[in-house]
C-alpha cells in the first residue's frame, strides 16, 4: 500500500507514512497508537487514514496518558506485536521515562535475552510556531545515553522511509526523531520496501578542508552553508550520521583524518549533548597521532524561546555555520559572516504542531 505518486518525489512526511503503511501491509503484528493518529491531518500526514485502511484495531487514538499508553505499547511488544507509539512532541516522552528507560530499554538484558521489545517511539523536535520552552525541545541525547535504546534522526525522505522500516523490523526499542522543519521537504523515494542500514552514516558532500557533521534539520542548513563556503574556496565535507545510537563514528573519524578539522552542528544544547559525544569520540581516537581542530554549534544554555526574533537568534542557521567553519580555517583573519535569507521551510512552516 503506497502513496499514489507517479514521480516518486515524496515529502518527508509522506515517506514516513509510506514506510509505516507498507510494513502494516506486510506484517499484521504492526500497529499504530498515539494522540491524534486518526486526526484528518494524520500527524502531519504520517498516519493519515491508517485507521480506515487497516481498521481501528491497528491504528487508534489514545488518551492524554503518556505513561500508561507506553505501558500498553511495551506490553503488546512483549506479547509479540510491533507497536509504533506516536508522540507528536518529543517533550511528552518525559512523562513516561520510567517505562522507556527502566522497562523498554532493559527488559531484553534483564531477562537474559528471552524477551524482546520491538517498539518504535516517534517524536518531533525543534522550532515550530513559537511553542517555546516546553514544546520545542530536542532531547535525543537523553536516549543516546541509555543502553538498550536505538536512536535515529533521519534528515531526508528516502532515509526516513528506510529508517522507519528498519526500526519497525528491529527487535529492540527505537526512538525515531523527526524535526518539524523536515516534513515538507521533498526527495526521490523508491517505491519498493527497503530497510535503511542501522548505524550507517551518509556522506553528502566530499571535501578536504573541514568535516561538518550535522544532525537532523541542521544537515539541511549545513548544506546551505556548504554553498556559501564553496564560493570563498572552502572545501567542506558534510556527513549526516542518521543513526545517533549506534553511531557510525568510523565514517566520521575517516573524514576528520583527511581534513584535520571537525565542526559538529546539532539541534540541541551543547552540554552533555550529541555534539559533545561525537567530538569526544573523535578526539579520543585521533589525539595521539593527528593534530585536529574541533568546534561545536548548538543551543545556548537557556530554554527554547517563544518569540520569532528570539527564535531567529537562538537556532543555528547557514550563516552561523559557514562563519564558524571559515573562522576555523582562518583563525587569524577577520571574521566573516555572510548574509542569507531565512530558510524556506522555516519561513513557510505553520502549526499547530
Amino acid at each position: 500500500m503506497s502513496i499514489n505518486n507517479t514521480e516518486r518525489l515524496l515529502t518527508y512526511g509522506e515517506a514516513i507514512f509510506e514506510g509505516i503503511s507498507q510494513e502494516m501491509d506486510r506484517d499484521d503484528s504492526v500497529f499504530v497508537l498515539g494522540q491524534g493518529v486518526d486526526d484528518p491531518k494524520g500527524t502531519l500526514g504520517t498516519t493519515i487514514n491508517l485507521h480506515k485502511d487497516f481498521g481501528k484495531n491497528r491504528s487508534f487514538d489514545v488518551p492524554i496518558a503518556e505513561d500508561g499508553i507506553l505501558g500498553v505499547a511495551i506490553g503488546s511488544a512483549l506479547a509479540g506485536l510491533r507497536p509504533i507509539n506516536v508522540h507528536i512532541r518529543i517533550d511528552f516522552l518525559l512523562l513516561c521515562m520510567n517505562q522507556l528507560i527502566n522497562m523498554a530499554a532493559k527488559s531484553h538484558y534483564m531477562f537474559g535475552g528471552s524477551v524482546s521489545i520491538p517498539l518504535v517511539l516517534r517524536g518531533a523536535i525543534g522550532r515550530s510556531w513559537g511553542q517555546g520552552a516546553q514544546h520545542s525541545q530536542a532531547l535525543h541525547s537523553f536516549f543516546m545515553h541509555t543502553p538498550g535504546l536505538k536512536v535515529v534522526a533521519p534528515t531526508f525522505a528516502s532515509d526516513a522511509k528506510g529508517s522507519m522500516i528498519a526500526a519497525i523490523r528491529d527487535n529492540n526499542p527505537v526512538v525515531f526523531i523527526e524535526h518539524r522543519m523536515l516534513y515538507s521537504l521533498k526527495e526521490h523515494v523508491p517505491n519498493e520496501t527497503y530497510e535503511g542500514e542501522i548505524g550507517k552514516a551518509r556522506r553528502l558532500r566530499e571535501g578536504s578542508d573541514i568535516t561538518i557533521v550535522a544532525i537532523s534539520h541542521m544537515v539541511i542548513e549545513s548544506l546551505r552553508a556548504h554553498k556559501l563556503l564553496e564560493k570563498i574556496g572552502v572545501s567542506a565535507e558534510i556527513i549526516d550520521p542518521i543513526w545517533l545510537s549506534p553511531l557510525d563514528i568510523d565514517s566520521i573519524i575517516a573524514s576528520v583524518e583527511k581534513t584535520g578539522r571537525l565542526l559538529v552542528v546539532d539541534n540541541a544544547w551543547l552540554t552533555c549533548g550529541a555534539s559533545a559525544e561525537i567530538c569526544l569520540q573523535v578526539v579520543e581516537r585521533l589525539q595521539l597521532h593527528k593534530k585536529i581542530h574541533v568546534e561545536r554549534i548548538g543551543y545556548e544554555n537557556t530554554p527554547c524561546p517563544t518569540t520569532k526574533p528570539l527564535e531567529d537568534m537562538f537556532y543555528p542557521n547557514p550563516s552561523v555555520i559557514a562563519s564558524k567553519a571559515y573562522n576555523m580555517m582562518h583563525p587569524n583573519k577577520k571574521s566573516w559572516s555572510p548574509s542569507v535569507a531565512e530558510s524556506e521551510e522555516v519561513a513557510n512552516f505553520r502549526g499547530p504542531f
